[in-house]
């Protein structure tokens, strides 16, 4: 069965916060490097892609903890592995081992736990970048751009290729907060399918950034969605910035306009004044199940401030509900090949 397979018979479980599971192993400098970085002139610190070259153990480890947990779905640890992003530590010659090792360490505890009535698949994770091609950094020279279409298209391009190569069952666009750069990754998803000459699912997750209800790059979730609905994406959802009871109007409403497959990873609540995040697995698990009691899901997992336990109280709140149907109409929609606009 394929992944479309098992979204339609059951809600499926994604994993939980990578960066905060790194941040507990107490890292120091000197962890982050290995023989070949050694006399790297650059701090390393704080670059967790990088960890799935010199600690790859203990990345497998956090996959497979998750994996215990309940999650069907892990993503690699490739959030920032793109030359621009690596561009900060110089090591833009590192992305494509970074990226095709994150997916091989993810892969290989998939496989691990996976069984023949219940497969683990691997979401290659593909974030947003630390640039933005909608808006400009300059307050005072709006017209200004510091990265550019076309430029966004071939790191995205690198980097999916290599993620593909590494074993990734799907490409995960997620952490949207400008939907240009959305649209350069999309390309670059194709783009490195096309190379390889291989078909993979795509999923694409927006982040709604305060109560205005809005994308950074000033898009409702109606505008999010239709704007990347083109790509043809398995999954459509939201994650990061809120937590899931923030988030409740906005997925409700993707929920409704959707003709795809819907998911939600939200952060353990809101942060602390230390930029921590307290939301207990039962808090964070009873707003959940309400989600997926109301028929808006067919994926959930957790963002920043996720661990294992939270992931093992929202598999418990997946397994006691059906996933979302894609309504008939826009299923058919789907099929044909056309976009919906508004369908009640």
């Amino acid at each position: 069965m394929t992944l479309k397979d098992h979204l339609q018979e059951r809600i499926l479980v994604l994993d939980g916060a990578m960066g905060t599971m790194i941040q507990n192993l107490g890292l120091n400098e000197a962890d982050y490097r290995n023989a070949e970085l050694e006399a790297h002139p650059s701090s390393l610190f704080g670059n967790s892609d990088l960890l799935n070259l010199t600690q790859p153990e203990a990345i497998q480890a956090i996959h497979e903890a998750f994996l215990a947990a309940g999650a069907d779905v892990v993503s690699t640890n490739t959030f920032t592995a793109t030359e621009i992003a690596q561009a900060d530590y110089a090591l833009e010659h590192k992305v494509e081992a970074i990226n095709y090792e994150g997916a091989r360490l993810a892969r290989a505890a998939a496989d691990k736990f996976s069984t023949p009535d219940k497969p683990r698949f691997v979401a290659g994770s593909i974030g947003p970048t630390n640039r933005t091609a909608s808006l400009s950094p300059e307050v005072n020279d709006p017209g200004f751009r510091n990265i550019y279409f076309d430029e966004l298209v071939a790191n995205y391009t690198v980097a999916a290729r290599a993620l593909l190569e590494g074993g990734a069952d799907l490409l995960l666009i997620e952490t949207v907060f400008d939907t240009l750069n959305a649209k350069a990754a999309i390309v670059g998803c194709k783009q490195a399918q096309q190379q390889l000459d291989q078909t993979v699912p795509l999923m694409i997750s927006g982040t709604i950034t305060d109560a205005s209800g809005r994308t950074l790059s000033g898009q409702t979730v109606d505008a999010f969605f239709q704007s990347i609905s083109h790509a043809e994406p398995l999954l459509v959802g939201l994650n990061c910035a809120l937590g899931a009871a923030q988030l409740r109007p906005y997925l409700e409403a993707l929920s409704g306009l959707a003709n795809t497959h819907v998911s939600v990873h939200p952060n353990a609540g809101l942060p602390n004044e230390f930029g921590g995040y307290d939301e207990t697995p039962e808090t964070m698990a009873a707003v959940l199940d309400e989600f997926a009691g109301s028929g808006f899901l067919n994926l959930i997992g957790g963002c920043c401030g996720t661990q294992p336990p939270h992931i093992a109280a929202i598999a418990e709140v997946a397994a006691r509900h059906k996933p979302r149907p894609i309504p008939a109409a826009k299923a058919q929609l789907a099929l044909s090949g056309l976009e919906p606009l508004y369908i009640n």
